[in-house]
């Protein structure tokens, strides 16, 4: 049985879809089969920092909707061996029965993939219930500033609400400088989420390069932000790697 993995944020810009793609391409590099959905309907941009962006054509909706297997829709990455995707439908879900389509969708997933990395919604929502509904742990993809930590720490209550006890938190976008100068530290955003550390992502342009060449971060090369997410990778797969910063 695989692992589903739901990366949620509590506000949009946090980094959270960037980090879904990078965590899922280390994870097949390391030799798992992972498959990556785009849950968040209506406003999908995974394909994007995958580097997929118009080549998949049918989406989770046609799956759970019966109108095609998922063998049909998932489509295999041409450039990241072992790394799959399916893509979001062009409208949220909005319905309690699409809700548990994507529930069911990402239990039968568990059985045929080592991982399921989920790219939910952010804030809280439908669609964000229905992704992390099944999912066995989730990453919280959080910035610093006190604004995001606090709707971060209330994506975490809800989580716990819905029975997900192994949250892990990573702060992403880091710059040591904004930290020094407001006088905040990673501990407090911390305390403030009130979720386990699991990464420190520091701020890095081959992201925005990346992103507006629509070309995956894990084909860059001497990346600070890919070698933070491979380390978490690494803590996903069971490794003792530390956090540095």
């Amino acid at each position: 049985m695989g692992k589903a993995i739901v990366i949620a944020s509590g506000k949009g810009g946090t980094g959270k879809t960037t980090a879904a793609a990078a965590i899922s391409s280390c994870l097949a590099a390391s030799g798992k089969s992972v498959l990556c959905i785009d849950a968040d309907a209506g406003l999908k941009n995974l394909d994007l920092c995958l580097g997929l962006a118009d080549k998949a054509v049918l989406d989770f909706g046609d799956v759970i909707s019966g109108r095609c297997g998922l063998d049909s829709a998932v489509i295999a990455h041409p450039d990241l061996p072992r790394l799959f995707f399916l893509t979001a439908p062009l409208e949220p879900i909005s319905t309690a029965g699409d809700a548990e389509g994507l529930s069911r969708l990402i239990r039968f997933v568990k059985t045929v993939f080592d991982y399921c990395v989920i790219d939910s919604p952010a804030g809280l929502g439908i669609g964000f219930s229905a992704a992390a509904s099944s999912a066995d742990c989730a990453l919280i993809v959080s910035a610093s500033d006190p604004s995001s930590c606090r709707d971060s720490g209330r994506v975490v209550m809800e989580l716990k609400d819905m029975g997900i006890e192994d949250i892990r938190l990573v702060v992403n976008r880091v710059r040591k400088g904004i930290l020094l100068r407001t006088r905040q530290t990673i501990d407090d955003a911390v305390d403030s989420i009130g979720a386990r550390l699991w990464g420190i992502v520091p701020e890095d342009r081959q992201v925005i390069i990346s992103a507006a060449a629509q070309k995956p971060l894990a084909l860059y090369k001497d990346s600070a932000a890919l070698a933070a997410f491979d380390r978490i990778a690494r803590r996903i797969e069971g490794e003792k790697v530390p956090v540095p910063f």
